[in-house]
């Protein structure tokens, strides 16, 4: 049977099943529509008094299909849960004032997004601007008299030629649109308008902005103020060539009054989110040495004030540092990093000195299971971090000295708590190819029976250099929902196992992680109750790209969902958002002068072994993976006559999983086509060996 058509209220039916039964089955497992009630928590900040936090509670909005960012407040034992900001608008980035007696934030309330003043005593609330374009990076000034910003400013260019003076009542198509920057168009953004990211300063109680930094650079957060109030610490790209440099950056002091800019680093490099310590002497920083590897560590490291001093905290760690905050006495700085698929939060020293607090952190994705999530840290030591589970989205959590780990909020027991979730362990093997250690997890439906067997999904990450992780995920839940068991996991070029893993891949990619991924199936298989004449795989941008490798592989899964893919790497770097990085750090040279590197690593050179099924699936706005990729290697299929479909999820860029209508529209069509593919289906068969099959 060929699947011919999908919609959402075709696929609800298809994958669920009918009647009562089948309702009765959806309310005990986890299904499509939960994920319009899923909430999650992030942005944690301390209150003053060291007592409580307020967060940004994320929740889904089934109207607007998009998500809801509200301000709630809890108590760090957990009590006085309670909103602070809370309706149909979103309210976020709260930031306090340094006397405590305020908090900042953003909001589109009324129309565009304006940054507000609370006073956290009596709630009176002011409206601080009126801006064209929305804010961002929200910093006091020591004085709590001024807050920064930063914020797109426009501008125009001279046209080409200008048409002739149209008559009056003339309907013409307009004038032609002019390119002529590097990076013209951005994933989730679309093309993008001319201008450039600055920052401003606007008076705390409202007033006129005014731009602190000039020149067509930009200039991103987050941002800090000197400890006198003159001068913001900030990281930019102001190197003439930095469209086709993109990752050089450096850490500037601006002067206030007068704009003059003073280079605080000087590596070739990123050095990045630079935060003052409480006591203004030292800089923190992130930045790396670059070396024009695919995967490169980012190391934690401080500066004196004036930039001189220089010393890396973290030279030995291995994994790049993502976050990090001062400790409130200034002696040393928490961090987080990805180690084995889980999220560390750690403390480090000024002297190198540190120990870790937490693996638990996360739960910030609800599409994939990937690392993410955040923290924060009170006066008295306690951590207040993104709860990781795999069978929730995050709450916060406390950590405190001795390590003990307390949940403060719990906001979907009432989606999730009668359900009975997937469960997820941990698969430990090696290497076909050198023996590596690889990690995996395998997760077995609620009701696993282990008297029966399964259909197994492999789900394979993007990136490449990301990492999966024991982690809550709305996809891997649902396959299990409907039956099927799935493994994951982090192939070779994976973060989280340091460089030298990660880069086994560079200019080398696809390639024996191939092998890694049919390792892990191999690996399954052998504990039993996996049927094998019911192997699917999936993977979505980097995993797109293994999924179609490893169907032009091998013949061994019954059907295939190639997501988001990279089919043709030479058409990919020159259509893609980011090509000067792309072709810098991927390859070793440009294209048209490296062709047949391009081309042995581009899954199209393998189109003409394909028999399996496969679906093409991506966001018709994809300019990260363009749509011309996915239409390219379905043609190559259909011209083949291979049973194949293309899926074109509407108003969706790279990220599908940011609408929760599209994350239901990407795995209800993933289950339809291997519904629609199982044995019972009525397929022959053919191609579902249990051997590895390479072509």
């Amino acid at each position: 049977m060929r699947i011919k058509a999908f919609c959402l209220g075709a696929l609800l039916a298809a994958t669920a099943g009918h009647g009562a039964l089948a309702d009765e089955a959806a309310t005990k497992t986890f299904d499509y529509e939960d994920i319009f009630n899923l909430e999650y928590a992030t942005g944690a900040r301390i209150t003053p008094d060291g007592k409580a936090v307020v967060y940004e509670r994320r929740s889904m909005d089934i109207m607007s299909d998009s998500t809801r960012t509200n301000i709630w407040r809890v108590a760090l034992d957990g009590s006085g849960h309670r909103p602070v900001l809370s309706g149909k608008a979103s309210y976020r980035m709260p930031r306090f004032s340094p006397s405590g007696d305020r908090m900042a934030y953003v909001s589109a309330v009324e129309g565009k997004s304006q940054i507000y003043v609370r006073w956290t005593e009596g709630g009176d609330t002011a409206r601080v601007t009126d801006l064209q374009y929305g804010p961002g990076s929200l910093a006091w000034s020591p004085d709590g008299k001024t807050i920064a910003f930063t914020m797109f400013v426009p501008t125009s260019a001279k046209p080409l030629f200008s048409l002739p003076k149209k008559p009056e009542g003339a309907n013409w198509a307009g004038p032609a649109k002019v390119v002529d920057r590097v990076t013209y168009r951005a994933d989730g953004a679309g093309y993008l308008p001319r201008g450039f990211t600055h920052v401003f300063t606007v008076p705390a109680d409202g007033g006129t902005p005014r731009q602190v930094t000039a020149g067509e650079f930009n200039h991103g957060g987050p941002i800090s103020w000197t400890a006198d109030g003159t001068g913001l610490i900030l990281s930019a790209n102001r190197n003439a060539d930095w469209q086709l440099n993109p990752v050089n950056s450096e850490v500037y002091r601006v002067d206030v009054e007068t704009g003059a800019y003073t280079a605080l680093t000087d590596r070739d490099g990123p050095d990045a989110n630079p935060e003052i310590s409480p006591d203004g002497k030292r800089i923190a920083y992130l930045g790396y040495a670059d070396q024009k590897l695919s995967n490169q560590i980012s190391v934690l490291s401080v500066m004196d004030v004036d930039g001189t001093g220089k010393k890396d905290l973290t030279p030995e760690l291995d994994r790049s540092v993502s976050d990090f905050q001062w400790a409130p006495d200034g002696k040393g700085l928490y961090y987080s990093y990805d180690n084995d698929g889980k999220t560390h939060v750690a403390y480090v020293s000024l002297s190198g000195s540190g120990r870790i607090l937490t693996d638990k952190l996360g739960g910030t994705t609800l599409g994939r299971p990937y690392s993410s999530g955040d923290f924060r840290v009170s006066k008295d030591g306690n951590l207040v971090f993104t709860l990781s589970r795999p069978d929730r989205p995050a709450d916060l959590a406390v950590v405190n000295r001795i390590g003990k780990v307390t949940a403060i909020t719990d906001l979907n027991s009432d989606v999730l708590g009668h359900k009975k979730m997937a469960s997820v362990e941990e698969v430990r093997l090696n290497s076909s190819v050198d023996n590596r250690a690889l990690q995996f997890w395998l997760v077995k439906p609620a009701d696993f029976d282990a008297s029966k067997k399964y259909p197994l999904i492999l789900e394979i990450h993007g990136g490449p250099h990301t990492a999966y992780g024991p982690h809550f995920s709305s996809e891997i839940q649902m396959y299990a929902a409907k039956g099927y068991m799935v493994v994951y996991g982090n192939p070779r070029g994976s973060t989280s196992y340091g460089n030298d893993f990660a880069n086994t891949i560079h200019h080398n990619y696809p390639s024996n992680d191939y092998d890694d991924l049919m390792d892990a199936v191999d690996t399954v298989i052998a504990r039993g109750n996996v049927n094998t004449d019911e192997l699917y795989v999936t993977g979505g941008s980097g995993g797109g790209v293994l999924t179609a490798w490893i169907i032009g592989k091998t013949d061994r899964f019954r059907a295939a969902v190639v997501a988001k893919p990279v089919i043709n790497w030479i058409s990919f770097v020159l259509t893609a958002d980011f090509s000067p990085f792309f072709t810098k750090y991927w390859f070793p040279d440009m294209p048209w002068n490296a062709v047949e590197h391009y081309w042995k690593r581009s899954p199209l050179s393998l189109v003409g072994n394909v028999k399996t099924p496969t679906m093409l699936l991506t966001g018709e706005v994809d300019y990260r993976t363009p749509m011309s990729e996915t239409e390219q290697y379905y043609q190559a299929l259909k011209l083949q006559g291979v049973d194949s479909v293309m899926v074109r999820i509407p108003a969706s860029g790279h990220g599908i999983a940011s609408k929760p209508s599209n994350l239901i529209q990407k795995i209800g069509n993933i289950v339809a086509w291997f519904k629609g593919h199982a044995p019972e289906a009525g397929k022959d068969g053919e191609g579902a060996e249990s051997d590895r099959g390479d072509n």
